[in-house]
């Protein structure tokens, strides 16, 4: 491997291109299926979260931020905050903080059946998610310039 050559070796390159799809898939189903099954919006939000760490242990910091960038993962990461208070607001208004304002309430083995928890999820996925991508991140960066003071 030449010294200019970002990432990890071409196996775990080839895998990672054939994974890294499937983990960012797996981590949506968790998501969307957490009122269903064990799951929800925080251990989707860390496997979509990983799918990225994936990509930037495989290919190099350049490449996972060309897809998610430290901007527009804090807006990911604010979006999820607004919309989680948001769905509790909007549940204070009808009597009670985090009321269930859709008639549905939950039928077995319905995906559209449990009222604002699919809705809280997501929001718990997208706040989670692009938090630990951040963290992750920083940490990258932290570390590459701790490397560079010492040189």
């Amino acid at each position: 491997m030449t010294k200019n050559s970002k990432g990890m070796t071409l196996i775990v390159k080839t895998i990672t291109r054939l994974t890294v799809g499937l983990i960012l898939l797996y981590g949506i189903y968790i998501v969307l299926h957490g009122h269903l099954t064990p799951g929800g919006g925080f251990a989707g939000g860390v496997i979509i979260a990983l799918s990225f760490v994936h990509l930037m242990l495989a290919f190099g910091k350049e490449v996972a931020l060309k897809k998610v960038s430290r901007p527009i993962a804090s807006l990911f990461e604010s979006i999820g905050a607004l919309m989680f208070l948001s769905i509790a607001v909007i549940g204070f208004v009808g009597g009670y903080f985090f009321l269930n304002f859709f008639i549905n309430k939950g039928t077995p083995f319905k995906l559209f059946s449990a009222g604002i928890m699919p809705l809280c999820n997501i929001a718990i996925s997208f706040k989670v998610g692009a938090g630990l991508f951040a963290i992750f991140v920083a940490l990258v960066l932290l570390k590459i310039d701790s490397e560079d003071k010492e040189r």
